[in-house]
């Protein structure tokens, strides 16, 4: 039996709620909801279901989604931790279990409130949680808020290599540009310029400006993940998982990596590229599309990096408006993105490349064989290589 995961697993059903800034409901009804779409689009009934796999930050229990939705029994539930760097991750490991015949039909979602709900920065942060150790070292120094961590990492970057907030300012123009034909995006309808990002306020200055950071939305999205020949008996065009890397290096932390000899890179998805590539047979040159994780514009152009789209310091003549956009050599993030469409941590992002292999994305690329997808940056991570089926 082949040790590999490659094309052992599929991703059958992807379903998600609306996008908003309150949602009205609980959390917990928006995982059942994006659930039971999922199902439907794959043409599963919940009785079907035998795996449950989640965030660990997810506040909906697996027991409380499968007794509300009617699964009767689950072989295999799992929760996956560092945040945003789960989102790749939680398939990876919905794969393993299908590959292996420990469960049949795995689900993996991610739902919050995090417009509505607790807000990262806000005083309710603070007060949800006692902070973690880590938060010691660097908080005296006002360190307190994702950006900010992410900030420091990107000064360095941009001082080492030259770049500067306008070749970040593109990853939003991109991102804006392909939310506003997508009816499901928050920024639908609603494109930026380079000027317009100029002009936006600075958060941390000279790195991040508003529109260089990702929103924070209300919603739930999930991913129905089957042995492939299941999959080619249901509803739609199955995606095939080609390949699928979790990554973590000795001197990793939650955005905090800072004492390592070099902080302008990404080792972790670095390690997760190395590990895709080998397992999938493919290479950059053979992806047509990708999502790359966005809650931030600079590590869009270290992603490109690590995961060899071009050299070290060479993103910012890779990285044009031109290149990334619908009909340039990699169309990225083409549902819009975190900064576009909507901050499901990542999740949506997995969907869209789903919709991509279907060929029903409303920003499709021609010709799609493989679409790769990248979780969160900056921490502990995960990647995906899916495929059209063979």
């Amino acid at each position: 039996m082949s040790r590999s995961l490659r094309n052992r697993a599929a991703i059958a059903g992807i379903g998600q709620t609306e996008f908003s800034q309150a949602s009205g409901r609980s959390e917990l009804q928006l995982a059942c909801e994006a659930v039971n779409a999922a199902l439907d689009d794959a043409g599963l009934l919940p009785s079907a279901v035998d795996g449950l796999i989640t965030f660990t930050m997810d506040s909906s229990e697996e027991v409380e989604v499968a007794r509300n939705l009617g699964i009767p029994t689950l072989a295999v539930f799992a929760r996956v931790p560092y945040g945003g760097g789960a989102a790749c991750g939680a398939v990876m490991q919905a794969a393993m279990a299908v590959a292996t015949g420990v469960a049949n039909v795995v689900v993996c979602y991610r739902a919050f409130n995090e417009r509505s709900g607790m807000r990262f920065g806000g005083t309710s942060m603070a007060g949800a949680t006692a902070l973690p150790a880590w938060l010691d070292v660097v908080a005296p120094f006002g360190l307190l808020t994702p950006a900010a961590w992410v900030a420091l990492h990107a000064r360095r970057y941009m001082h080492e290599y030259g770049v500067t907030n306008e070749n970040f300012g593109r990853i939003a123009v991109v991102d804006r540009r392909h939310a506003a034909t997508n009816p499901a995006a928050w920024f639908y309808e609603r494109p930026i310029t380079l000027e317009d990002h100029q002009r936006s306020r600075w958060i941390v200055e000279p790195v991040l400006r508003l529109l260089d950071c990702c929103q924070e939305i209300d919603g739930g999205v999930a991913l129905v993940v089957t042995p492939p020949e299941r999959a080619r008996d249901l509803r739609q065009r199955p995606a095939l998982i080609a390949a699928a890397a979790q990554g973590a290096t000795a001197d990793s932390e939650m955005m905090t990596s800072y004492y390592r000899d070099d902080i302008t890179g990404l080792p972790e998805m670095g390690l997760v590229a190395k590990k895709l590539w080998a397992e999938s047979g493919l290479t950059p040159a053979d992806i047509q599309t990708a999502f790359l994780y966005d809650h931030f514009t600079p590590f869009v152009l270290v992603q490109l990096e690590e995961l060899g789209f071009c050299a070290r310091g060479e993103a910012k003549d890779f990285a044009t408006i031109e290149n990334l956009s619908l009909g340039g050599r990699l169309p990225i993030n083409t549902s819009g993105g975190l900064l576009g469409e909507a901050y499901i941590h990542g999740m949506n992002g997995i969907a869209e490349a789903v919709r991509q292999i279907r060929g029903t994305s409303c920003n499709q690329v021609a010709h799609v064989e493989h679409v790769l997808v990248t979780a969160g940056t900056g921490v502990p991570t995960s990647g995906l290589i899916l495929a059209q089926p063979v």
